[in-house]
């Protein structure tokens, strides 16, 4: 059977990109010179396919574990999710644009009713076209010399192409890097700098993992961006073709936001937010869209995406932070991922590089690995804070080795346990002793969280029915009340009669405002000479975080 594109090539595609953009990612990011200068196109574009790739394989993985296992995917389905899944996981300009691309591929192949199995080399024709031109149509003011380009370059050669699939790859592939090679001579602050655009780059490795996952081999030529810095000579035949497109004094703020709203809506949207700032980019439709634009009045762009809908996930983004001056590395940095604007800012204020994690939602290790990076220190300390992100961050402490960063991870499951290494960290000791006594504090720090039961289930206590409070202990149910407050004493109760000299309280937003200072009055009659401590975590995940040192 003559090569073709399935479900199967998509996930090979899938894994194959996150290689390449992993091993382009610091290039790209050193030559990001624009629109702005901030240095993370790179860091943006592999975060943004991470979100695809691990929508494509929950796909397979649903497949793998159904009743029905003899069925797989088709190519509708990996398609549908890996354009969902960029467009949820969107990071920065181009990520946002790179989700457009994707959205457009799937567009051009599952809206026919008979969405076909595979597809030839008519259909990725088409299927690249329409990508290129819906990425044109997301931007609000296109500019030649981006991605934007390339992907055009890649949709002409691929139509020029004759033969099948393989044919159809590798010429989109030629056609990008010819593309992305004449960028310079199209956008006149690549020029002076002497790089090619970065988020067109990015799209080359993309493009290159798309002909080996169709074809079996990897692109003859390897994929660097020396080799396209202008030391050639890129001819501009005519100085107005290559405008001055640095703008030194353009917005301070990028702001990005997933929105629900109708198609409507958005049109005005759009026209308000262009004349609010620049960079405007809005992909997606049927009622879900990503809405990115680099502005001045923060507030006037949210409240903008407020009248449209319900603006969720909001990113800000402030340009001054991302493109001051590096300094040199430091020694030892401490990685936190924390639930809650309360326990993110108590955090920070330790002295940690925070990865800040909204209700509902658990980071990808490229997010984490990504604040490994932008603690730019030689030595790091990372806590997870969640016994369900072991692997997550696993996988960033190996990516961070692999950049030559000397990584520790200590696997605390909780806040309260991070919080509690953090209290004895200690930069100036040697790096193993503070390691062992950050993992001793954090091991000594016994943890529990009330929960509100949404149905009636078997749990390790008993029966509870919904509305229920369940006081778990260690990730374990071990109480079952019918007040927030009756159970959390009941649960200290237990953890203190095993001893301790710290009660650490966590409450969060929904939690009622006396809750603390009952449970406060209850210590200090019932167990003395323990100390409570109280911090607002701001977590919507649970009422209640409790610590016991």
């Amino acid at each position: 059977m003559p090569p073709s594109l399935d479900a199967s090539a998509v996930l090979a595609w899938c894994r194959l990109s996150l290689q390449a953009l992993g091993r382009a990612r610091e290039e790209i990011d050193a030559i990001n010179v624009y629109p702005v200068a901030d240095g993370d196109t790179g860091t943006n574009l592999y975060l943004t396919f991470e979100s695809a790739a691990q929508a494509v394989e929950a796909v397979f993985d649903a497949h793998a574990t159904a009743a029905a296992s003899a069925t797989r995917p088709t190519l509708p389905d990996v398609l549908r999710a890996m354009s969902h899944g960029a467009l949820i996981g969107a990071r920065g300009n181009s990520g946002t644009i790179l989700a457009q691309l994707l959205r457009g591929m799937n567009e051009a192949v599952a809206s026919p009713a008979d969405a076909p199995e595979r597809i030839g080399a008519a259909e990725l024709r088409r299927a690249l076209r329409i990508a290129a031109e819906s990425a044109y149509d997301a931007v609000a003011r296109p500019v030649e010399g981006t991605m934007l380009t390339v992907a055009v370059g890649a949709a002409d050669a691929a139509e020029a192409a004759t033969g099948g699939v393989d044919e159809v790859v590798r010429a989109a592939y030629a056609g990008a890097r010819a593309a992305l090679a004449a960028t310079p001579g199209q956008l006149g602050v690549l020029r002076r700098a002497g790089v090619v655009d970065a988020g067109g780059l990015g799209l080359v490795a993309v493009l290159g993992a798309l002909a080996d996952a169709v074809t079996g081999d990897a692109p003859e030529q390897p994929l660097a961006g020396t080799d396209f810095r202008a030391g050639h000579t890129v001819p501009v035949e005519d100085e107005d073709l290559c405008p001055d497109d640095a703008v030194p004094d353009g917005p301070a703020f990028e702001v990005i936001f997933l929105l629900e709203a109708a198609d409507s809506a958005v049109t005005l949207l759009r026209a308000r937010l262009d004349a609010l700032g620049d960079s405007l980019v809005v992909v997606g439709g049927d009622g879900l869209f990503h809405v990115h634009v680099h502005v001045d009045d923060v507030g006037a762009a949210i409240e903008a995406g407020i009248e449209a809908g319900r603006p969720y996930r909001i990113r800000v983004t402030h340009f001054a932070d991302q493109t001051r001056p590096r300094t040199e590395p430091a020694h030892r940095a401490v990685v936190a991922v924390v639930r809650g604007d309360g326990l993110s800012e108590l955090c920070a204020r330790a002295g940690a590089t925070v990865v800040a994690v909204r209700p509902g939602e658990q980071p990808a290790s490229g997010e984490i690995a990504a604040a490994i990076r932008r603690a730019h220190a030689l030595e790091v300390v990372l806590l997870p804070n969640d016994r369900d992100l072991r692997h997550a961050a696993g996988a960033a402490a190996e990516q961070a080795r692999a950049d030559g960063v000397r990584v520790a991870l200590i696997p605390t499951r909780s806040a309260v346990q991070g919080l509690a290494a953090l209290a004895v960290h200690e930069p100036s000791r040697r790096f193993d002793e503070d390691v062992v006594a950050m993992t001793s504090a954090a091991g000594a720090t016994r943890y529990a969280e009330l929960a509100v039961a949404e149905h009636r289930s078997w749990t390790s206590a008993g029966i509870c029915q919904a509305g229920d409070i369940l006081g778990l202990i260690d990730g374990d149910v071990s109480v079952i009340g019918t007040t927030l407050a009756g159970t959390a004493t009941a649960v200290l109760d237990r953890m203190l009669a095993a001893g301790g000299e710290l009660v650490t309280l966590i409450p969060g937003p929904d939690a009622p405002a006396d809750l603390t200072a009952h449970i406060e009055s209850h210590v200090r009659e019932a167990h003395l000479a323990v100390d409570t401590v109280t911090y607002e975590g701001g977590q919507g995940t649970c009422p209640l975080l409790v610590g016991v040192e």
